[in-house]
């Protein structure tokens, strides 16, 4: 480990060179290539010069403890080694995570897609609340977030409404959303007062590039059509919204949120991207290793994930186990200790897969 940490701070070293050097700061394309690198190793360096430095003072502690002509000192000593090594330790193991390899799709931005289920109206006013849920998350961290498409039921709820999500580790955060989500609560449609439970599917998909996901025009069958979305007649006169079909997989994506038919099929393009990507990386994951799970669950729909219980004010993450009883702060967006608790759990099974890892390979 410390092998691969010297190189990682020659790297680092090497970064800061590059970017003081006048001619590659004439190369915008270079300097953004070698400031994302070096932000992207940063975090590692300084842990890495805190631990050395903390095994330095270490061994000079450690040195007066053969000195018996002073007890005191002695004694002062032996507890300021008992603290160094607690720090040594502490950061050996955030050192360990840090070098953990990463989910290369944990910096991109990302499209989140969230339907109504079981439960009729009170299923589409649900899906509102987590649209709401999200976009407050996604403010609290100063995010944007852009509405791409939206089938509403007319009485304040969605049917599906899918938005974007932009800010660096986007899809770090938002990827143990993914599956369904169950509401209990008595519905305002509903007279008698009884408890229902109803549901909402949530998908997370992280926005891909051109150059990941190739999509041939000639695979493309695109129709243009009048929107039932803001804008009215105008709208539906001039038939700005779009409908794209892949006709290889058979996946359609519309889009009528924007004026302009052009930015609504960028914006359908898009979204289609995703699907795509999203639907590829699953098929290599299962040829590659079907029993192996890298996230704290598997991100299907078939999952309920996580309950939110209105009597009891409280919301429950089955996956961890975790109940709160704050349901008002998460569903204005404080999502955080969820997500943390997630994080850890996630790199907790990878450090212990990649110690059997390496036990096997020692065998």
């Amino acid at each position: 480990m410390l092998e691969k940490l010297e190189k990682v701070e020659q790297r680092y070293e090497e970064l800061n060179r590059l970017l003081a050097d006048p001619e590659v700061a004439q190369d915008y394309e270079r300097v953004t290539r070698y400031a994302k690198e070096r932000a992207e190793i940063d975090e590692i360096v300084t842990t890495y010069r805190d631990y050395k430095e903390t095994v330095h003072e270490l061994e000079e502690t450690a040195s007066l403890l053969t000195d018996d002509t002073d007890p005191e000192l002695r004694e002062l000593a032996e507890m300021e080694v008992e603290e160094l090594k607690a720090r040594r330790e502490e950061l050996d193991a955030r050192l360990r995570q840090l070098l953990l390899p990463k989910d290369p799709r944990d910096a991109k931005d990302v499209i989140v897609e969230i339907r109504a289920g079981a439960g009729g109206d009170e299923a589409g006013l649900f899906a509102a609340d987590l649209y709401r849920m999200y976009t407050r998350y996604a403010e609290r961290r100063g995010w944007e977030t852009d509405l791409l498409s939206a089938h509403s039921t007319g009485i304040g709820g969605f049917k599906e409404v899918i938005f974007s999500v932009k800010g660096q580790g986007a899809f770090s955060r938002f990827k143990f959303e993914s599956g369904v989500h169950r509401v209990q609560r008595v519905p305002i449609t509903e007279s008698s007062g009884r408890i229902h439970t109803s549901t909402a599917t949530v998908a997370v998909l992280p926005e891909v590039d051109d150059v990941e996901i190739h999509i041939d025009p000639k695979d493309l069958e695109i129709e243009a059509y009048g929107s039932s979305g803001p804008g009215g007649q105008h709208m539906q006169k001039n038939a700005t919204a779009i409908r794209i079909t892949h006709k290889p997989t058979g996946m359609v994506v519309s889009c009528e949120s924007e004026r302009s038919q052009t930015q609504n099929k960028l914006r359908a393009l898009a979204i289609l991207r995703a699907r795509l990507y999203e639907q590829e990386r699953r098929r290599q994951e299962q040829e590659v290793a079907a029993a192996r799970r890298s996230q704290v669950g598997t991100g299907e729909r078939s999952e309920k994930i996580r309950t939110y219980n209105f009597p009891q004010n409280r919301v429950t993450d089955h996956r961890i186990g975790m109940t709160l009883y704050q349901l008002p702060d998460i569903l204005d967006g404080d999502l955080d200790p969820f997500i943390d608790e997630l994080t850890a759990r996630e790199q907790a099974e990878r450090l212990s897969a990649l110690g059997e890892e390496r036990g096997d390979r020692s065998r």
